[in-house]
C-alpha cells in the first residue's frame, strides 16, 4: 500500500469507488419473549419482543447504538414488511459503517414465543468506498484512466466527482 499524503493527491490505479452502505434484514416472528443480537464479538442487551412495530424498531436500534462497535448513529433500524411484530426489519450501517463491507449480525440468544423465529440476513453487500477517510475536497488521481477526482461527499461517505470536463 502507497503511504498517502496527509494533503495532496491520493494515487489509485483505477476509478473510484464510491461505496455501499451494507443493508442487513432481521426477521421476527414470535409472540412474546425476549432475544439478543451480536455484532463482531458483542451482545446487545436482551430486547423485549412487542407487537407495536414501531416500539420493536425503537427496541433493535437502541440495543445496536449501545454497543460500542456500532454506536450512535451507526445502524438505522426500519421497519419493513412487519405487521404486529412478526415479520422484518432492515438494518442499514451509517456514520462510521457507512458505505463499507460489515459483518453480518448475529442472533446471540433466542428466548422468544410462539413460532420464536428469529433470522438475519444480508440483502445488499456493503462495498468499500475508495480511499474512505479521505476528508471532503481530497483529490485521486486515477492513473490508469488519467483522470482528476474530488471528493465531494464526506471523510466517512466520499463521493468522488471528476474534476471538470476530462475525457479518456
Amino acid at each position: 500500500m502507497i503511504n498517502e499524503p496527509a494533503y495532496g493527491p491520493r494515487i489509485h490505479g483505477a476509478a473510484p469507488v464510491n461505496g455501499t452502505s451494507e443493508v442487513q434484514t432481521l426477521t421476527i416472528d414470535a409472540s412474546g419473549g425476549t432475544f439478543k443480537l451480536a455484532f463482531e464479538g458483542r451482545k446487545t442487551a436482551a430486547i423485549s419482543w412487542s407487537g407495536t412495530n414501531t416500539t420493536l424498531r425503537d427496541a433493535v436500534d437502541a440495543a445496536l447504538e449501545a454497543l460500542p462497535n456500532i454506536g450512535t448513529g451507526g445502524v438505522t433500524v426500519a421497519v419493513g414488511t412487519m405487521t404486529n411484530g412478526v415479520g422484518t426489519l432492515t438494518l442499514t450501517f451509517a456514520g462510521n459503517l457507512a458505505k463499507k463491507a460489515v459483518a453480518t449480525v448475529t442472533v446471540a440468544d433466542n428466548s422468544l414465543e410462539g413460532t420464536g423465529t428469529l433470522t438475519v440476513e444480508e440483502t445488499t453487500p456493503g462495498v468499500d468506498a475508495t480511499h474512505r477517510g479521505a476528508p471532503k475536497g481530497a483529490l485521486l488521481i486515477d492513473t490508469n484512466a488519467g483522470k482528476l477526482y474530488i471528493n465531494t461527499g464526506t471523510a466517512l461517505e466520499p463521493t468522488w466527482t471528476v474534476v471538470g470536463s476530462q475525457s479518456s
